[in-house]
């Protein structure tokens, strides 16, 4: 396995308020090969489960891009309709353990958020940005589309704008029209901003009860339970599209 498929880690930390802060890396402009995105589901399941956990704040290292989706590389090494499955539930994975958390998730966009990125980003319950966080689906380009993703995005900016993003694949979206169109609740300036802003939300929602931030949840997400089942039908649209020679070529691209 190459070292860009190895590569990348998932930490969580909880401080003594419970807000616990679950980080994830790549080297490749955080995009997400599978083991990434098992131990990121796996990390959100797992904050969601611990009483000591009050509210999870979502976020990705470095300054310019959140997340850049899925790992090309890895899409590379698909051979099968199985292995393209399995890929793409890795997406779906990471977005139902955020929508069944029944904890509260602050999303933190510092950069551009591509394709499953923008997935990422919508499946928290309230998303914080700056002014660079421009997101883009790009999938379409590629052959694929945002099937898996899909869902989550058009939950948060509703049928139209999810069309315009999905259909003018090559180009992207300003933060301000993120905002505008629900996927983010704030735009600030810049990261120094950005972790103040999202300090003050977190400390607010640790402070409500517990009981009443989880009955609100499951309010939010109403509508969702067929989820496990929609996402990993969608996993394998996109793992069956990712075989074409379309998409190959535009991969080598």
């Amino acid at each position: 396995m190459s070292n860009t498929l190895t590569a990348g880690h998932v930490a969580a930390e909880t401080d003594a308020a419970g807000i616990t802060t679950i980080t994830f890396f790549h080297p490749s402009h955080n995009s997400l090969p599978s083991r990434v995105l098992n131990d990121l589901a796996q990390a959100i399941t797992r904050a969601g489960q611990d009483e000591a956990t009050k509210v999870i704040v979502l976020k990705s290292e470095g300054e310019r891009t959140f997340c850049a989706g899925a790992s090309f590389d890895e899409l590379l090494t698909i051979e099968t309709k199985a292995q393209g499955l399995e890929f793409f539930s890795g997406f779906a994975r990471v977005i139902n353990a955020c929508r069944t958390a029944p904890k509260i998730i602050i999303g933190r966009v510092q950069g551009k958020a591509v394709g499953g990125g923008v997935g990422v980003a919508a499946a928290t319950d309230y998303c914080f940005a700056t002014q660079h966080a421009a997101v883009k689906l790009s999938e379409l380009a590629v052959g694929i589309g945002p099937f898996v993703v899909g869902p989550a995005v058009e939950r948060k900016i509703g049928t139209a704008a999810f069309q315009q993003l999905a259909l003018d694949a090559g180009e992207f979206r300003p933060a301000a029209w993120a905002k505008e169109k629900g996927l983010y609740a704030e735009v600030v300036d810049d990261i120094a901003a950005l972790d103040a802003a999202i300090a003050t939300f977190a400390a607010k929602m640790a402070s409500y009860a517990p009981d009443a931030l989880r009955a609100m949840k499951e309010v939010f997400w109403q509508g969702t339970e067929h989820w496990n089942t929609l996402l990993t039908e969608r996993a394998g649209i996109s793992g069956t599209l990712v075989l074409s020679d379309f998409t190959r070529r535009a991969l080598r691209k």
